[in-house]
């Protein structure tokens, strides 16, 4: 490779990865295999040794992570955090071991423990209390992360009584179980947001939540594996394990000291087959030199320590035959496209299908022929996946697979909007799957919980020509005498039906505006609305920028609100069931005033605090007489401002000369 090759790969890979990094530890949302990423930074740091003169201070060779998110305060490691050696194969690990002996000599044992695939944490504890968690970031510094992560249950918040230190440092991998991932993940789905490709990816993007009320509903777990303190308690690891362990933290039952590199690679053959048996993914083993005084000895290099190693499994693939590829089409009209497989068993399942996203997957990434011949990997995600295809297997005259252009159930001409990846369906009144899908969605527990209507009753409604629109259901005691000569419908479950038809009009406007199945508006994101604008009138007339000085409503949902709203259609809906009584108002709070303290002032709470949760300090702040208001304008009396407050809120408050105060400021002047 001559000198100008080797500068423009470099440059091209140093891009790359730099993106990859971004992609895995900022957005949550890796586009590569772990496996993948390691070989390309293999390649790169091999290209840097061999022409040094090219080699950037920035490349991604010299970084343990990525870059930090903007929207947590960012805290300095006092331990930097930093990521181990990764190795594929035996000879490998091999290797290392023979590195240690080296160094060390032959008296040592090693500690195994399994790799989970989560986020890595930081946690220090102060007199026994937990006062600050921070995420790895680069390793050098990460973001404070505390209030979310004391929503963990597994994450003691105070130790009971033991003879642990003052102050010390504890770290360990935040993940999700994957029985929590699949039902939320069906939940986001059933909501229309979009969904997690795996655990890992869930848990990161929930501990980087703004609100930590929306991060408690999501069960995270910890196990919490490595003890940092400033005198050196234990003079092994393992002795560290047990002792926090009777601390009252969450360790990995699995763990197992091994006296030499056999039992290394027992351990390791036991987990690679094993592994698809835990409540939670792994991607691999952990080897750790026992001793803290040969850890020590063995010291660190600018990436990782030289007494540690992960060994890495590759995620199991299997190959087989491309049947077919059909389409789904959901409730908001976004087409689907499925792998049809010939049956074949992976990680101990039966698999027939693939997901396959969307259009560029098929003729982009994968280039699917006909009947090819393709690689199927589970690794973290639940659904399989296509990773690649056997190219020597395919037929010479196969036909390359074209994405439909009509909708495979109505024929309408299929749209794709600007910067979206999906194909959607026009005719959400003439389509199917979309007129059923939308009464469906409307009627679920977590909408308007309809008793007696369940998904089945629905669509034999909609066949049989007794509904084709939500606001039809309000009509069905119409057409009594009807379903009383349908098969299945007996008089008492008709009754039933229709008792629980009058009774979902005392439902809530949060949930009504939920059930409507507005894109992009789930459950949370409707009581938030619900909540801002008080009423259905509001909402319709809200403007963009109006609608985006909601907590936590981006220009996406309020430019789908805004789409929504504008169609007639959905306007006569409305009308429709405002008619038949249903709630568009917002329950509003009657309030007890305790007091006139902050009459005739307003306020904005941002951030969060140590001693009261926001909801509790807006119900101070009303009972006292003040009034909360939702953004930030020269009128404004008052800013009270928390950890881990916006940057944006800050500076224009700052700007309008608004006075900023804290929760204790506050108290102050209601007393």
């Amino acid at each position: 490779m001559s000198p100008q090759e080797a500068k423009n790969r470099i440059e091209s890979l140093s891009a790359e990865l730099k993106q990859h990094n971004y992609n895995y530890y900022v957005l949550a949302m890796p586009t590569i295999a772990d496996f993948d990423f390691d070989k390309k930074l293999e390649e790169l740091s091999s290209l840097e040794k061999q022409f040094p003169e090219f080699a950037d201070p920035d490349s991604p060779t010299q970084k343990v992570g990525g870059d930090l998110t903007k929207e947590f305060v960012t805290v300095q490691h006092r331990w930097p955090m930093l990521s181990l050696g990764n190795t594929y194969n035996e000879q490998e690990l091999l290797d290392f071991d023979q590195r240690v002996r080296k160094a060390i000599g032959d008296n040592f044992e090693y500690v195994c423990e399994l790799k989970f695939d989560g986020l890595s944490m930081s946690l220090t504890y102060e007199g026994g209390k937990l006062v600050r968690a921070v995420t790895r970031g680069d390793g050098v510094q990460g973001d404070d992360v505390t209030t979310n992560v004391r929503t963990i249950n597994t994450i003691p918040k105070r130790l009971r009584e033991g003879d642990y230190p003052d102050e010390f440092e504890i770290r360990g991998e935040v993940f999700m179980h994957l029985k929590a991932f699949e039902r939320l993940n069906a939940e986001r789905l059933e909501n229309d947001e979009p969904t997690y490709a795996n655990p890992r990816n869930f848990a990161s993007g929930t501990i980087k939540m703004q609100d930590s009320a929306e991060v408690a509903k999501r069960p995270l777990d910890c196990f919490l594996y490595f003890l940092y303190t400033e005198k050196v308690l234990y003079k092994t690891h393992w002795d560290s394990l047990l002792a926090v362990k009777s601390w009252g933290f969450h360790t990995n039952e699995h763990s197992r000291l091994c006296s030499n590199i056999e039992q290394v690679f027992d351990f390791i053959n036991y987990w690679d087959k094993e592994r698809f048996n835990l409540s939670y993914d792994i991607d691999g083993i952990v080897i750790k030199v026992n001793s803290i005084a040969q850890q020590q000895e063995l010291g660190f290099t600018a990436k990782s320590p030289r007494w540690a190693i992960a060994y890495k499994f590759k995620a199991e693939q299997v190959q087989t035959e491309l049947l077919s590829v059909s389409y789904q089409v959901g409730r908001t009209g976004a087409v689907t496209p499925v792998a049809n497989l010939k049956p074949v068993l992976l990680a101990g399942t039966t698999v027939k299908r693939a997901t396959l996203h969307n259009a560029d997957e098929i003729q982009v990434r994968l280039k699917l022929h006909e009947h090819d011949w393709v690689f199927v990997e589970k690794g973290g995600e639940i659904i399989p996946k296509i990773i690649s295809v056997n190219l020597e297997k395919r037929q010479p005259d196969a036909s390359a697979i074209q994405y439909i252009t009509h909708c495979p159930e109505c024929g309408t001409l299929l749209e794709r909007k600007e910067g979206e990846a999906a194909f959607y369906c026009p005719n959400e009144t003439g389509c199917r799957p979309q007129i059923v899908g939308k009464m469906q969605h409307f009627i679920d527990r977590k909408a308007m919980n309809i008793d007696g209507l369940g998904d089945e009753t629905i669509e034999t409604l909609y066949q049989k020509g007794f509904i084709s629109k939500i606001s039809d259901i309000y009509d069905l005691y119409l057409h009594n005498d009807e379903l009383k000569k349908m098969d299945r419908f007996g008089e008492k479950s008709i009754t039933n039906m229709l008792a629980g038809i009058e009774a979902s009009k005392q439902m809530p406007f949060e949930k009504v505006l939920f059930g409507l199945g507005i894109r992009y508006v789930g459950a949370t994101v409707a009581k938030k609305l619900a909540m801002h604008f008080k009423n259905i009138d509001n909402l319709a007339a809200a403007t963009t920028e109006e609608l985006t000085a909601a907590e936590e409503i981006g220009e996406r949902i309020a430019l789908s609100i805004i789409e929504y709203f504008a169609n007639p259609l959905h306007q006569q809906e409305i009308e429709r069931l405002r008619a038949q009584g249903l709630q568009f108002v917002a329950e509003e709070k009657v309030v007890t005033l305790a007091s006139e303290s902050l009459s005739g002032r307003t306020f904005i709470i941002s951030g969060t605090f140590e001693t009261y949760s926001r909801d509790e300090l807006k119900d101070l702040i009303e009972q006292n007489g003040g009034k909360i208001v939702s953004s930030i304008s020269a009128k404004l009396n008052y800013l009270v401002a928390g950890e881990n407050m916006g940057p944006a809120k800050l500076e224009k408050a700052q700007k309008l000369n608004i006075p900023i105060i804290s929760d204790v400021d506050l108290l102050g002047m209601i007393e």
